[in-house]
């Protein structure tokens, strides 16, 4: 992935200054909103950010995604900062949902199964600190219900031989916008269809605190038993037809 992003970087076409990429390719939201009362944020690390953000930016109820870096010590990192690991920092996609619509269980399901959270410091082929799974949240009010997320779904991928999570789980301040040409990048012409997710199969069941108010028709969208699903599916959001 970091020597194809060299081309891409050298590309004019790709990173022409007439695209406004703070709004959103496909929601048309804008990319750096605060989320208002109704609303919250997160932020995930599930290896490279391309084919995470569109995990989320397909759910209904999640209002904007980006991608950026978050977790390391440097402020205003570049990608070959953060790839080179001197940083500290990883790859992550950041969420703003609609409480009302979407609740963070619901997104903790997706990122819990969208990759394999067993894997230390490397996501399928893609290795290296900046591909670490991670959640940073702001909320401390949303602390339990990650912790409580993580302990069910050890206990299902014990039932399947997997072994324990190395996810970092974390209150966070910071988090720094990736560069243009990374914001909603499988969405864009001409882009490289990669994704290095390696997601277990397991799905994360029930647990204490969890309020799914997504059917399970719309996760039928992802079958992860199909390599590299995300990928295969189109980039238009999951209509949730009540």
């Amino acid at each position: 992935m970091f020597e194809f992003l060299k081309k891409i970087m050298e590309s004019k076409d790709l990173i022409s200054n007439k695209d406004d990429y703070s709004i959103h390719r496909i929601l048309r939201t804008d990319i750096k909103k605060d989320p208002t009362p109704q609303e919250d944020e997160i932020i995930f690390g599930c290896g490279c950010f391309w084919g995470a953000e569109k995990c989320f930016w397909k759910l209904p109820g999640v209002v904007t995604t980006s991608v950026g870096y978050a977790g390391g010590g440097k402020s205003f990192p570049t990608y070959y900062e953060v790839c080179s690991g001197i940083t500290g920092h990883c790859e992550v996609v950041r969420v703003v949902w609609d409480k009302n619509e979407i609740d963070i269980s619901d997104l903790l399901k997706m990122f819990w199964e969208c990759h394999d959270p067993t894997q230390k410091n490397r996501q399928g082929n893609d290795i290296g600190t900046q591909y670490r799974s991670a959640i940073y949240f702001k909320n401390e009010n949303n602390k339990d219900i990650i912790l409580a997320s993580k302990v069910q779904y050890q206990k299902e991928l014990n039932r399947n031989n997997f072994g324990l999570i190395e996810t970092e789980i974390k209150l966070i301040d910071n988090y720094f916008y990736a560069e243009d040409y990374h914001q909603q990048y499988l969405a864009s012409e001409g882009s490289r269809q990669y994704c290095s997710a390696s997601p277990t199969k397991v799905k994360l069941d029930f647990y204490n605190g969890c309020n799914y108010k997504l059917k399970e028709s719309i996760w039928e969208n992802f079958n992860w038993n199909i390599d590299k699903c995300v990928l295969r599916s189109d980039n238009k959001p999951i209509k949730n037809n009540n």
